[in-house]
């Protein structure tokens, strides 16, 4: 994992627009130009200062071939929560890539960002996600009901949290 920069616009700007990774993003339109990526890269920049970040997930090895994103949003530093949120390009999906990237994320937002509490929205149909999150120690709260408005329509999405206390590395 890295931070995103502008080397990795045109990924971001592929990843995005794909039909399949944004099946259940509920809180954003494919993106439809390259600009929409570059947008995506600038806001992610200086994290530390804005209190939100992205990491580009690269496969290890010698063409450091990038695959998906992770990362934070939403850092209430008063009270040490923030919300996590991923994607992988599909041909990696049922891999481990998430999960190993995944650990590597909530690491850090433990020990470097001082997290308490990690929260993660899953849309209610994302059955891999939701496996994936339990596996890792989350715990399903229940429902948010009517959590994002999207193309005008409400969605709903279960919600996740893992506590620093809970937290065993897998």
């Amino acid at each position: 994992m890295r931070n995103v920069n502008n080397e990795d616009v045109d990924f971001i700007y592929r990843l995005f627009s794909d039909e399949r990774v944004c099946e259940f993003l509920s809180d954003e339109e494919l993106f439809i130009s390259r600009n929409d990526a570059i947008e995506f890269v600038e806001w992610n920049k200086d994290p530390e200062k804005k209190g939100y970040n992205r990491w580009v997930l690269v496969k290890k090895g010698a063409n450091q071939e990038q695959i998906g994103t992770c990362g934070y949003d939403n850092w209430d530093r008063m009270n040490n929560i923030a919300e996590i949120g991923y994607d992988l390009w599909h041909e990696y999906w049922g891999q481990g890539y998430m999960k190993e990237a995944l650990i590597s994320a909530i690491e850090s937002g433990f020990n470097h960002m001082k997290l308490n509490r990690i929260n993660a929205y899953v849309a209610l149909d994302n059955v891999n996600s939701i496996k994936l999150l339990e596996k890792l120690g989350f715990v399903n709260e229940g429902v948010y009901r009517d959590k994002h408005l999207f193309r005008g329509k409400y969605y709903d999405h279960y919600s996740f949290s893992l506590l620093k206390r809970d937290w065993n590395e897998y």
